[in-house]
């Protein structure tokens, strides 16, 4: 099934309950489409949301309201029903936002081009905290919600963990020479998993996020764009070359190859969406409300969803098989506390600013 969106598409997001996607575009727009197995996609709205490009968005509020952000620095809230604007909050962050995330019912987390991470609770209508933790843009990021751990990757080559409870850097891994650009955790909560521009996927075990204890490097040379947890052995990989992969995590192999994005970068990727970006854009990997789809959308503006009973046919077979390095790191749960320094020369930016006009900014939704 694909949908023309007639622009370049930088993220979707699946409705929580209910058979819609939503797509942000270049040009700034949100569009909204009712999708069902046997018919043609409808088009429900189109809201000229933003300046600059619409790069990232989430349903939030059991799926009443989606929340987008923009290169022209606004967070804006608006009404799934209706497309009217509930909210829109001006310089939000210091740098053009390129990652949105749900947290829980009532938090969201937004990333920056600077590396400023901040946290907005919906229910108190305000920002809760701003970490300002990388050098360069957030790339993506993903909460584990039993510690209340936010991680985030960044193009400076290394993942953060901020701790939600005490609102500090918990730690930071010491830099890679790769960017990180996608991430999900997987065994259980044991292993997080990034991937990166040179398309190996660096396995660091939580509590110990000072260095990867493994590397996978049979994606290379394609950089993986976008990752999206199936379970807790196998993940999807969308790579710059369009290939969309099947991956099993430890033994680390690649399972299948299970769709192609017309040999265009996958931009994102999501169960009912699925998309990777080059390096100007966001990376992404999410489900539909009921796991019966995988989204991707492209260069070529097309959002395609595919059937996940089709893709995974045969998932049994085994392409390539390589036995995982020795994992000799313990899985404790306590992470490091120290932060180190920064290694390279960026100096580190203070994106903080717009926060006096965000205690409203939640008030409707």
């Amino acid at each position: 099934m694909e949908i023309d969106l007639g622009q370049h598409p930088f993220d979707l997001d699946f409705h929580p309950s209910t058979n819609v996607v939503a797509a942000g575009l270049i040009t700034g727009q949100l569009l909204l489409y009712r999708y069902a197995a046997e018919s043609q996609p409808q088009r429900l709205l189109e809201v000229n949301a933003h300046t600059e490009s619409c790069r990232t968005l989430r349903f939030v509020n059991e799926g009443r309201a989606i929340i987008t952000g923009s290169p022209d620095c606004s967070i804006l809230a608006t009404d799934v029903e209706t497309g009217a604007s509930i909210a829109r909050l001006e310089n939000s962050h210091g740098a053009a936002i390129n990652r949105i995330v749900n947290l829980t019912e009532s938090t969201i987390a937004s990333g920056d081009d600077e590396g400023c991470i901040k946290v907005w609770d919906t229910r108190q209508r305000s920002c809760c905290n701003s970490f300002n933790v990388h050098e360069e843009y957030i790339s993506d990021m993903t909460f584990a919600s039993d510690s209340m751990k936010l991680i985030g990757t960044s193009g400076d080559g290394t993942l953060s963990v901020c701790n939600l409870r005490s609102n500090k850097v918990q730690t930071r891994s010491e830099f890679s020479e790769d960017e990180l650009l996608s991430v999900v955790i997987m065994k259980n909560g044991r292993k997080v998993i990034c991937g990166t521009q040179t398309g190996a996927l660096l396995l660091y075990s939580w509590g110990f996020f000072k260095d990867c204890s493994d590397r996978f490097v049979d994606l290379s040379p394609n950089s993986v764009d976008a990752l999206l947890k199936l379970d807790e052995d196998r993940v999807i990989t969308g790579c710059e070359n369009g290939l969309i992969s099947l991956v099993g995590i430890l033994p680390n192999r690649i399972i299948q190859p299970i769709a192609e994005h017309s040999g265009y970068p996958v931009e994102r990727l999501g169960i009912t969406s699925l998309h990777s970006f080059s390096r100007d854009y966001l990376k992404f990997l999410a489900f539909s409300h009921d796991r019966k789809f995988l989204g991707s959308i492209s260069h070529d503006q097309t959002l395609k969803l595919w059937d996940m009973d089709d893709v995974l046919q045969g998932s049994g077979n085994t392409i390539q098989n390589h036995s995982a390095a020795s994992d000799s790191d313990s899985d404790g749960m306590e992470v490091e506390n120290s932060v180190p320094k920064p290694s390279k020369g960026t100096k580190r930016k203070n994106a903080g600013k717009g926060l006096s006009d965000s205690n409203t900014f939640f008030a409707d939704l």
